[in-house]
């Protein structure tokens, strides 16, 4: 008689895993969500950054604490602030 086992035999053999693609043409990769809102605060100003994405945590009261507490809750938002500091990035780009 045949012992049946808890776990059942898999056919197919598991294909290697490959390593994750290089990121070097993506101007995110290793950049933290507080670098990009501290240089959009420092290079627009709150009141700037405030008009361009208009949150509650850009224009009452803002920091980068209390914008980053937001922005990681809060994926739309998350989208729009790299969205900016992509545009600003080519902004600096052009003007040297």
């Amino acid at each position: 008689m045949p012992t049946l086992s808890a776990e059942p035999a898999d056919p197919t053999p598991q294909a290697p895993a490959r390593p994750p693609a290089p990121q070097a043409r993506n101007p995110l990769h290793g950049v933290t969500l507080e670098a990009m809102v501290t240089a959009l605060s420092t290079h627009y100003g709150w009141p700037g950054l405030g008009e361009r994405i208009p949150v509650r945590c850009f224009t009452h009261d803002p920091s980068v604490a209390s914008s980053l507490k937001f922005l990681r809750k809060t994926p739309w938002a998350r989208d729009k602030v790299e969205g900016l500091y992509l545009f600003m990035l080519r902004e600096l780009r052009r003007k040297t």
